[in-house]
């Protein structure tokens, strides 16, 4: 059976394998994303239909309800990233505090306001992208990853009664996305390799593929779990 997958900041990177992968099985898959130009490019490269939509704008999300069907399979909340890349650093306090929220609004409450706003259309997954700076990460993007994965734990226990599960996937140091907005050195990615046990980067096909088998029949008796997908570079003991 066609299902319809709905997948956030779908346009780049890990969004945009991940819908490729769904849309691979001949699922009706909506991408969303603030770049309208850029969405629709990816829409109509994948096959996909492109919402514009920014996550942590109630307005917009009220406005994504309405323009998507009245069953939805699969939510995955891939929007997110680390905004202090592109926002001031300092010891102001009030600077420190919009940076904060920047990163909670990126990538906690875009998913608390997505999921909550598509709860009642839901029939099967909710997977949210989280990181491995979740579990080790410094500062608000860390924070606000870990918060996250917390969260996760109310999803799954509010939506389980219904057969629905959500599950977080939380990647390490994965190439071809648009994490590190150029600010990548030779060094740390020499680092971040070095610390995986597999020895090579992480691809966007990886955690595309743990995402879609979380939305699968094989894995229905999985929620409330965070899987990492970091070739080793964080093991669970």
């Amino acid at each position: 059976m066609t299902r319809t997958i709905v997948v956030t900041g779908g346009a780049t990177g890990i969004g945009r394998a991940t819908a490729e992968r769904f849309r691979a099985d001949g699922d009706e898959v909506v991408i969303t994303g603030r770049r309208e130009e850029l969405l629709a490019k990816t829409a109509a490269e994948i096959g996909a239909r492109a919402v514009v939509c920014d996550a942590t704008d109630p307005v917009q999300v009220r406005r994504l309800v309405d323009e998507l069907p009245k069953r939805i399979d699969v939510l995955v909340n891939n929007a997110g990233g680390n905004t202090d890349f592109n926002r001031p650093a300092g010891d102001d306090l009030e600077q420190l505090k919009a940076n904060w929220i920047a990163n909670l609004d990126a990538n906690l409450l875009s998913a608390v306001l997505t999921t909550t706003a598509l709860a009642p259309r839901l029939t099967s997954a909710v997977v949210h992208l989280g990181s491995i700076a979740g579990a080790r990460g410094p500062g608000a993007y860390g924070a606000s990853k870990a918060a996250l994965a917390t969260w996760n734990l109310d999803v799954a226990a509010e939506l389980g009664p219904r057969g629905i599960t959500s599950n977080v996937v939380a990647p390490g140091f994965t190439a071809e996305t648009e994490f590190f907005q150029g600010r990548l050195t030779a060094e740390r990615r020499e680092t971040l390799l070095q610390a995986t046990m597999t020895k090579r980067e992480g691809e966007v096909a990886d955690i595309a593929g743990t995402i879609h088998f979380l939305a699968s029949p094989a894995a229905r008796h999985i929620t409330g779990q965070v899987l990492h997908v970091n070739g080793g570079a964080l093991t669970t003991r």
